[in-house]
């Protein structure tokens, strides 16, 4: 990979960071980008400091095609206090209300659980990064100023009962992007009719990526004390996972060198065999990455996110 040594190195790929409590995504970022050199990175999808886990971190070339991480579905481990509601749905929260919690068995749970399943509204929380004029909603909030949110249409694919105790429960959710596991716990809170906020926070899957790629801070901070070692290098390198993985869905096409020409500049293309509509990932015949195409109606193949 290229360097520069004034300016950071020139670095293509994706890091999984397991990302510990305490801290802010961006925050985060910037550690992970001093660590390794890198003159260009960007992360997908903001956790709240109180959460962990999953943060996937784009180096590079890799930060163009950062939007498909975005927009894919989620997996979480969250614990919901029940009988306490604060002003965030979270533990850092000022606490709103205080109610008795009924005695709750593992059955009773679920079918409430079971109501959020599939196709919801939910309505995003003040406390979320949503911009109003331009200024995070929880900016204004913590001004406070409330404003009304309009209910947003989301998936909840699953949530399987984890434990609960006599004061909180443990789920696991797999959702769509635009999902706030905050507010869908205080909803839960709601529908067992003593109130609930979220006490802790794990993601544990991003789009296609697994919990077991993922890499602590801790790991990477032993690798990148100062002097860098070449050894060391190769090593932290070595965790970043290739540039198109972000979109392995995709079905893939192999194009020759005069569409890849054509491409460059901006054309579109006929490709033999091509899928008849959607995006694709483009390839060369020597199996390197190009980009992301999207099919025409005329069947051509035009080019969306291209790599240099």
């Amino acid at each position: 990979m290229r360097r520069n040594s004034l300016q950071g190195r020139v670095i293509d790929g994706i890091l999984l960071l397991d990302k510990p409590k305490g801290i802010t995504s961006n925050q985060a970022l910037q550690i992970v980008k001093r660590m390794y050199r890198a003159r260009k990175a960007g992360h997908t999808g903001s956790l709240d400091p109180l959460a962990t886990g999953m943060l996937p971190i784009c180096f590079g070339e890799a930060t163009k095609f950062s939007q498909f991480l975005l927009e894919a579905d989620k997996q979480y481990e969250v614990t919901g206090k029940m009988g306490i509601e604060t002003t965030t749905g979270d533990e850092e929260g000022e606490i709103i209300a205080q109610n008795s919690v009924p005695s709750f068995t593992q059955s009773m749970l679920e079918t409430v659980f079971s109501k959020f399943v599939g196709q919801i509204q939910q309505i995003p929380s003040m406390y979320s990064a949503i911009k109003k004029d331009g200024q995070p909603l929880y900016k204004l909030a913590r001004q406070g100023i409330e404003i009304p949110r309009e209910p947003r249409d989301i998936h909840i694919h699953h949530i399987h009962y984890l434990s609960h105790d006599a004061d909180s429960f443990s789920i696991s959710v797999s959702c769509s992007k635009g999902t706030y596991i905050r507010t869908l716990i205080e909803d839960i809170g709601k529908q067992l009719g003593c109130g609930a906020h979220v006490q802790a926070l794990h993601r544990l899957s991003v789009g296609v990526y697994p919990a077991e790629k993922m890499k602590t801070l801790g790991a990477l901070e032993t690798l990148s004390l100062e002097p860098l070692s070449e050894e060391n290098r190769l090593i932290m390198d070595a965790y970043l996972l290739p540039i198109d993985s972000a979109i392995e869905n995709l079905p893939e096409i192999v194009l020759s060198e005069a569409a890849i020409y054509y491409l460059s500049k901006g054309q579109p293309v006929i490709v033999p065999y091509a899928p008849t509509s959607g995006l694709v990932r483009m390839k060369r015949k020597s199996g390197s990455f190009l980009g992301v195409g999207e099919i025409l109606e005329d069947g051509k193949v035009a080019p969306r996110r291209l790599v240099a």
